[in-house]
């Protein structure tokens, strides 16, 4: 696996625990949660990207 797709793996599971955790008890900040799981999805299909010739 590539890095990077695994960087932004575990940036998507913390922002979707960050949320969940956020539902169940609001706390300052939880919005951010949300940026976390849209820059953890798109670093993911960043490293899904196949090399340059």
């Amino acid at each position: 696996m590539k890095r990077t797709f695994v960087v932004g793996a575990a940036t998507t599971l913390a922002g979707l625990a960050g949320y969940a955790i956020g539902v169940a008890s609001p706390y300052p900040g939880r919005e951010l949660s949300l940026v976390g799981i849209m820059v953890g999805i798109t670093v993911a299909a960043v490293g899904l990207g196949g090399d340059a010739p």
